[in-house]
């Protein structure tokens, strides 16, 4: 029941929470799905300057990737775009037969996002400034955590790896058990797009976050090594590679997870209502005024090639 009700959650924040634009009837309308922390970019710099380029109606769809991606491939939405983080949720659709190529449009890292309004904050500055070790602080009693589900977002998975590789990288076992508790901690789990906003509130004090995002929303981090905050394609094989861990999706089975580059990928759909505008929305986030907005948000440059289908 409760992956149902995530899941049922993810559909409801694709169409509800995720900046939805509505504009002149007389324009078509170019819908996009993109994953959740892209918000504040998708509806303040992209979708306006495709709305103005190609004359259309930009309506966005934001929430955790994988979730967004499971509605694609049941039809329950049809959007013309779909813009991932990691290459697995793209990786459904392409194995539904919906997305052919996907191009790389941006990169990212793994940061911890803290409240100035938190009791901890001060910790949490000394943190970041590397006066005293983030973990220690990630630990002390009665801070409130709060991260993505991993059965339906990819950055639910990318913190549990961060965490995993920490404990590694920092000789300190148990570390990822110490601050997530079970990989399904329901007190910790909260939708991708509401996650910051909660944060911003002072609901919580800290959360996992993606570097990109956090500048996005103007909020203070802690930067994390290079070594656990999966922004490197070329420590995958030696060193990110080496973490792994089981979860139960939303369909019941049970997946052994591997860590995936942060790299973000759009693709038009094969079955996309306006595939003309899906193609030109791509073609901007890869252009050289759709990379200076990425890097006006705080996203990296992308990396990587394409991600074609498996044959």
């Amino acid at each position: 029941m409760h992956r149902r009700i995530l899941l049922k959650l993810s559909l409801a924040t694709a169409i509800g929470l995720g900046g939805m634009t509505v504009a002149s009837a007389a324009e078509p309308v170019l819908s996009v799905a993109y994953a959740g922390s892209m918000g504040a970019l998708m509806d303040k710099a992209l979708g306006p300057a495709i709305a103005k380029q190609a004359k259309v109606q930009y309506q966005g769809q934001g929430a955790g990737a994988f979730g967004l991606a499971h509605l694609i491939a049941a039809k329950q939405i049809n959007p013309d775009v779909f813009v991932s983080i990691t290459p697995g949720p793209i990786e459904v659709l392409q194995k539904a037969g919906l997305i052919d190529t996907a191009v790389p449009v941006a990169s990212t890292q793994m940061v911890i996002a803290y409240s100035d309004k938190s009791k901890f904050a001060a910790d949490f500055k000394a943190a970041a400034a590397g006066k005293m070790p983030w973990y220690e602080v990630l630990q002390k009693p009665g801070i409130h955590f709060g991260r993505t589900d991993p059965a339906v977002d990819p950055q639910g998975r990318n913190i549990v790896f961060t965490m995993l590789l920490a404990q590694e990288f920092y000789k300190q076992p148990g570390l990822a058990d110490k601050i997530l508790g079970k990989v399904e901690n329901e007190q910790q789990i909260f939708t991708e797009p509401s996650l910051l906003s909660r944060l911003e509130s002072g609901q919580l004090d800290a959360t996992s976050g993606y570097l990109s995002a956090v500048i996005s929303h103007k909020l203070p981090y802690i930067k994390l090594p290079g070594e656990i905050n999966l922004s490197d394609p070329g420590m995958i094989e030696k060193w990110y590679s080496k973490v792994h861990f089981d979860i139960k999706l939303p369909n019941g089975k049970t997946d052994t997870l591997s860590t995936q580059p942060l790299v973000f990928y759009a693709a038009v759909l094969k079955n996309a209502p306006n595939p003309k505008a899906g193609a030109a929305f791509v073609k901007l986030m890869t252009s050289a005024e759709g990379q200076a907005l990425f890097k006006q948000y705080g996203y990296s440059a992308p990396k990587g090639g394409d991600l074609h289908p498996a044959h």
